[in-house]
């Protein structure tokens, strides 16, 4: 700690006493507004600097800029893109308006590549996507990747859960390997991140979140997304699935200090909960009377709605009914139809946050402070988290500057809900049922004399008492951030020398009291995490121009990176005096599990560009990675990349006011992949317990049979594109396809148990993956009187799939659960959802046995991947009002809907009122006595019908087309500029919201956009907790 609090007092030090010594320095501010020549609007974003300075501002929506300098500054340069750079005389002005000529840009804008190189866009022989920052804020969400649906082409980002925290998936350009959850590598100011999973990644568990949740969307100032290896390479093997480079915000180059306070509200609902029936309530064959719940009355330990009807006057001994004399005493029989909606609470996050920064032309630094507290729909569940962000840069001398970054997030839960076939999953509870219970009364979970109050006490615990006594907290402290030095030795040579860490400690409980339905006499555990990685690293760089049309950079680098986690698991299974949640407190020996891994990779790359006329650009990469993972014979591995660019407008001098530029590209990529460590040699772990003879600890060996062979996982990608310009800039298209292939897969394949092992580790297997992704930004409306329109459209398909196994086997199981596996199989992509079908005649129509379908073959039932996925986002602005909204849509794929199995099952659901009078009789066929196939004419209650396809594993029943369309993202919001004497700058206001709508889906009861996990095992949904819709304000202050 005393090191830490060194850093942030020399990041403070910066902050108050550098500008000081400019204060006495006689500055003047100019003001002015910054319009358009031809069209006579007011330009934003209009870039305003001081030449020969490093002072600088933007214009706002107004066009209105305003800046102070030095009285000694002589000239203004006024640069946009898409229009002609500007350069006016101060000449002791105060005041200086400028109009801007239209001119067709040549996609001169900068991005951040791999390694923070910055290129111009069009000399990019790849594709790669940038955000803005004030896109991932608009609506105020604080999952980063949240943030992010719907404004990446290509990208697939799908939420776990509506609990507060829960982790979200994102996978580019398709599934490449079976081993790896597919994610990209996250990089934040060059800092590697991990996005390790911090709770459960099976059907049942808590989700406390994952890595990439601790970036603060505020302190974001753009996301630049490297979709494939053509962009990646030089990451090495962790970017085989591109890299998500986040570049933080530092102060605004001016000579004053900055100020900005931002404050958001916002309240969460379920968007989508399952239509129940409300017309029959708990019990079955129609009979139901409550004794005490355990079956000793009349069908009243079962947990679902077959019972009879409601609201039609019964009067039914219940478990709330008043006793008298002994005796429950018969109360009406009555429906609760919002009983699940009315459970679920207003969920409420707020965010506040504020920034200090001051900047001159030697030093920049940034201070900012976010605080989010959030109390989930679930009742009694919540999160806290706090953000510091420091960024720090000091230039003592032109040829030295010394860069540093520096964050941490502390994230508090006292509770986290529990989701899939948990008996702590209230969700779950809802479809195993009684609609005539009503919720709110449950909310007394404890007699008087302390004992549970229930409606059921044979499979379920009260919500309540789930929620305020069952337990599942989290605390976690990360810091991250890097240093360098940059030496710049001439104008065409620097090195920069860096390092960075990411440092995190991570702490989870659970807890269950005594009467708890799984652990009558309580539990307890605690679950330790701790994860650094320190990466070191070098570049040096070589920029020239060789002659006056040919230019040449050269960058020369290398890397250290060193990973470390230990963890350390430890609970009792039973307590021995209630209430008190301690290990020392089990009742039997405590059961702990320690684990422990290091790795490390040595690096050395280089990346060159040759230059000709500024419009041909030939890029070319090497790295080589020495693993720790791998065996000392296969431990290097090489992987090249060769780009070309062609902005054929300039090469051949063909612009016009129409057609303004043409770029073409291609290029090949190869990048390696690694594996987890200790997968070459037997590894022998301690297990519970002793032995009696010898008194010493048991061992054991794994299940994976080691193999001192292994290669790495390679990647071969192809990629082509074109970027055109139109209209003078007003429309921009971008097309790319890509084809990529992933052989020498890492897997692990079943062997003989005579081995000792359950499966052996290979290289074998190959996946392919090609596709088109489609950006449009247009501009279809501007006028002189400040009104725009603009509009985005993100289009991608991609086609996935498995080319090969390993010799012999047909099928490669990802994981599953219940009825349905998820598979790889060869000539189909990646997900193949595998379960069991009704029975079928030869003319595919199912097959009836006394009147119930039977099951019939296991076969192929659908795939998770979607065939293509689309979005479009429009902006409206009228000077200082603006309107934005985004509308994102997922085509093709299925899902695995356990929502409608448990409540077809358990006569929850709406479709289950079909056949409750007068029976059901199945569309399909059945064998009369001759042997012949005639139509099915058995009549069955509707309760043996709906529970047919669950007792019988019959998958199909709950597979459903995964397609959707929603209404992501709205906000409308006003600015006001200079107020109060010009004390404040700037106030923005806005009307937010997110997911605000399904305008389609096909699925049934659920939110067809979620998963149970972060790993490759999707497409499935087990009682997950609704997706929220929120809705809030937002105000934003700068001083």
């Amino acid at each position: 700690m005393r090191k830490l609090s060194g850093f942030l007092s020399f990041f403070f030090i910066i902050l108050l006493v550098l500008p000081a010594s400019k204060i006495a320095a006689q500055n003047i501010k100019i003001s002015g507004t910054v319009i358009s020549l031809t069209g006579g609007y007011p330009i934003r974003g209009v870039t305003v600097v001081v030449v020969g300075s490093a002072r600088g501002t933007f214009t706002d929506s107004l066009g209105r800029y305003e800046l102070v300098t030095p009285s000694i500054s002589k000239t203004l340069r006024f640069t946009c893109i898409g229009y002609k750079t500007q350069e006016v005389d101060i000449a002791g002005r105060r005041v200086i308006d400028v109009a801007l000529e239209e001119e067709a840009i040549e996609m001169q804008e900068v991005k951040v590549t791999a390694l923070g190189i910055m290129r111009a866009e069009r000399s990019t022989g790849y594709a790669l996507q940038s955000v803005k920052g004030e896109d991932i804020n608009r609506t105020s969400e604080t999952s980063l990747l949240n943030a992010l649906q719907g404004k990446v082409a290509g990208a697939i980002i799908t939420s776990t859960s509506g609990a507060v925290g829960a982790s979200s998936r994102i996978v580019l350009r398709g599934i490449n390997s079976l081993n790896t959850d597919n994610q990209p590598l996250f990089v934040v100011d060059n800092v590697v991140l991990s996005n390790a999973n911090f709770g459960n990644t099976t059907t049942e568990g808590v989700n406390r979140g994952s890595g990439v949740a601790d970036i603060n969307p505020n302190d974001i100032e753009d996301i630049t997304v490297l979709k494939g290896p053509n962009a990646a390479a030089l990451y090495g093997s962790r970017a085989a699935n591109g890299v998500i480079i986040i570049k933080t915000k530092s102060a605004d180059v001016d000579d004053h200090f900055g100020v900005s306070f931002n404050s958001t509200i916002t309240m969460e609902s379920p968007m989508r909960l399952p239509e129940f029936q409300n017309k029959y309530g708990q019990g079955s064959g129609g009979l139901f009377e409550f004794y005490d719940g355990m079956g000793n009355g009349i069908n009243d330990n079962v947990d679902e709605s077959w019972g009879p009807p409601l609201d039609i006057g019964l009067m039914i001994p219940q478990w709330n009914s008043p006793v008298a004399g002994g005796i429950r005493q018969p109360t009406p029989w009555i429906s609760h139809p919002d009983n699940v909606k009315n459970f679920f609470e207003t969920g409420m996050t707020f965010t506040n946050n504020v920034s200090v920064e001051g900047a001159d032309e030697s030093y920049a630094a940034r201070f900012s402070y976010t605080n989010t507290e959030q109390k989930g729909m679930v009742p009694n569940t919540d999160q806290s988290k706090n953000n510091v962000m420091l960024n720090a840069s000091i230039s003592p001398y032109t040829y030295l500057t010394l860069n540093a970054s520096l964050g941490y997030v502390n994230t508090h839960s006292d509770n986290l809900p529990a989701y899939g076939y948990d008996a702590q999953n209230v969700m779950q509870q809802f479809l195993w049922f009684g609609r005539q219970v009503d919720v709110a009364d449950l909310r007394q979970y404890r007699f008087p004399d302390g004992s549970k109050r229930n409606w059921n006490y044979s499979y379920h615990n009260n919500p309540y008492f789930t929620l305020y006594e069952n337990l599942n907290g989290l605390d976690r402290d990360r810091l991250f951030g890097q240093g360098s030095i940059n030496l710049k030795f001439t104008d065409w040579l620097n090195l920069k020398v860096g390092a960075g860490i990411d440092y995190f400690k991570n702490y989870n409980n659970a807890r269950s009291a005594f009467g708890d339905i799984d652990s009558p006499l309580g539990y307890y555990g605690e679950s330790h995490l701790t994860f650094r990685e320190l990466n070191t690293d070098f570049l040096l760089s070589f920029n020239r121009n060789l002659s006056s049309k040919l230019s040449l950079s050269f960058n020369l680098g290398g890397n250290l990176m060193r990973q470390y986690s230990q963890s350390l698991n430890s609970y009792a299974t039973e307590l021995s005096v209630e209430d008190v949640y301690t290990l020392e407190n089990s009742r039997g020996p405590v059961v702990s599990i320690n684990s422990l891994s290091r790795k490390q990779i040595n690096s050395l790359f280089y990346n060159g560009q040759l230059v000709w006329k500024n419009a041909l650009f030939f890029d070319f990469t090497g790295r080589n990675d020495w693993s720790s993972t791998l065996p000392l014979n296969n431990n290097t591995y090489f992987y090249p990349s060769f780009n070309l660019s062609a902005v054929l407008s300039d090469l051949f001098d063909f612009q016009s006011p129409t057609l303004n530029m043409v770029q073409v590209r291609a290029g090949w990529a190869q990048v390696g992949t690694d594996t987890d460590p200790y997968q070459l040699q037997p590894v022998y772990r301690f297990d519970q317990g002793w032995h009696e003879s010898t008194k010493l600890p048991a061992i054991y060996i794994p299940n994976d049979l080691p193999n001192p062979n292994l290669k790495p996982q390679r990647t071969n990608s192809l990629e082509v594109g074109a970027t055109l310009k139109l209209f003078m800039s007003r429309l921009g298209i971008d097309l790319t396809y890509y084809n990529q292939k992933t052989f020498d897969q890492i897997i692990r394949l079943p062997v003989s148990a005579t081995t000792g092992y359950t499966s052996k580790i290979v290289n074998a297997g190959e996946i392919d993956n090609s596709g088109i992704e489609l950006t449009l930004d247009g501009v279809p409306v501007r006028t002189r009187s400040g009104f725009e329109w603009s509009i985005n459209l993100n289009f991608a398909w991609n086609k996935n799939e498995v080319k090969e196994l390993a010799e012999g086997l047909k099928q490669y199981v990802l994981g599953g659960y219940w009825s349905l596996d998820v598979l790889a199989i060869p000539g189909q992509p990646v997900g193949t959802l595998y379960g069991y079908d009704f029975k079928r005649n030869e003319n595919g129509k199912i097959i009836f046995y006394d009147g119930l379908p039977a099951q019939g073959e296991i076969h192929a039932l659908g795939n998770y991947t979607p065939d293509w996925t689309g979005s479009i986002a429009n902006s409206l602005r009228y000077k200082n009002l603006s309107l934005n909204f985004l509308i994102d849509a997922r085509f093709g794929g299925e899902i695995y809907s356990m929502t409608s199995t448990w409540g077809r099952y358990a006569g929850v659901l709406k479709e289950t009122l079909k056949g409750r009078e007068g029976g059901i009789i199945g569309v399909g066929v059945m064998q009369n006595e001759a042997g012949e196939w005639v139509p099915n004419n058995v009549v069955v209650t509707a309760e043996e019908f709906n529970k047919a396809a669950y007792n019988n594993n019959i998958a199909y029943s709950s597979v459903f087309d995964a397609s959707f369309v929603k209404l992501r993202e709205i906000s409308l919001g006003y600015t006001f500029n200079h107020i109060a004497n010009n004390l404040i700058k700037e106030i923005s206001i806005a009307v937010v919201g997110r997911n605000l709508a399904l305008l389609y889906a096909r699925v049934p009861h659920i939110d067809p956009e979620t998963a149970f996990s972060n790993s490759n095992v999707q497409g499935l949904e087990f009682g997950q907790l609704p997706s929220p819709r929120s809705y809030g304000l937002s105000l934003n202050l700068k001083f």
